[in-house]
């Protein structure tokens, strides 16, 4: 286990492989923490992956309120402390959205970026203001079956691990959890998507529900050059339901260009 500590406080961050590879940073999705990509990094050898808890997620210590440029200012310290120079950026959902930001902010930081399942703007405004009123007055236990739904396609939510991923969910810290709704409802990085000058794959999954393949789609024909791919039986979350889909299209990419 490590720790960076930044001015917030401390950020839990994992680092897996030999220290002179290739890095990739991996950002986690909304109620959910560095275990997201377990299943994948065994798929990806020959890099080094580093992996952090986003405020108020896992491990780390929540500072609330935050921006989604805050939590780009988060990963840029991370990188800056632990890799030994520009990276591949891995980033899911909300993660997504953190690499938008960024590559817009620090594009010296980054050789390459992975966006998944995400968008510019995901949701609407009201639809995370009701949701941070329901945590509030009743845990995230009280939206966790609604969440699950829209997270998962149907065959894997019929899977026994199913409620490890529903006790990951609703053990995230509330408060955590509720800024980072505030912060997804109040970004629009469609500037930001159109500025990336960097190799860029940008995934979809076929039964996404949080970000439909159309959306992602929209995302990755603002951005000069970038691949798009969509991940068939997937939903919010491939790295967990498909790691092996998911692998093969990130091996490829990193092979191009990890360094």
């Amino acid at each position: 286990m490590q720790v960076l500590t930044l001015d917030w406080g401390a950020m839990h961050v994992r680092v897996d492989g030999p220290e002179a590879a290739p890095a990739i940073v991996f950002a986690n999705s909304l109620g959910t923490d560095l275990r997201l990509w377990d299943a994948v990094l065994p798929l990806l050898p020959g890099h080094r992956a580093i992996r952090f808890d986003l405020r108020g997620h896992g491990l780390s210590d929540c500072a609330a309120p935050f921006a989604i440029e805050d939590l780009a200012r988060d990963a840029a310290r991370l990188i800056e402390a632990v890799a030994a120079g520009p990276v591949v950026f891995v980033g899911l959902s909300i993660g997504g959205m953190i690499g938008q930001a960024l590559a817009a902010a620090r594009p010296d930081l980054l050789r390459g970026l992975v966006l998944a399942c995400t968008a510019t703007r995901m949701g609407t405004a009201e639809g995370w203001r009701d949701r941070i009123a329901a945590v509030e007055a009743g845990g995230i236990d009280r939206i966790a079956d609604a969440v699950l739904d829209r997270w998962f396609a149907p065959g894997f939510r019929a899977r026994p691990e199913l409620p490890l991923w529903r006790a990951m969910l609703t053990r995230t810290p509330a408060a955590g959890y509720a800024a980072a709704c505030a912060a997804i409802a109040g970004a629009d990085l469609t500037a930001a998507a159109r500025a990336i000058d960097l190799p860029v794959m940008v995934i979809a999954g076929a039964e996404d529900g949080a970000a439909p393949p159309d959306q992602v789609a929209a995302l990755a024909a603002l951005i000069g050059g970038a691949s798009f791919h969509v991940i068939p039986g997937a939903g919010h979350l491939p790295p967990v339901e498909t790691p092996e889909a998911m692998a093969a299209l990130l091996r490829p990419f990193l092979t191009d260009h990890a360094g």
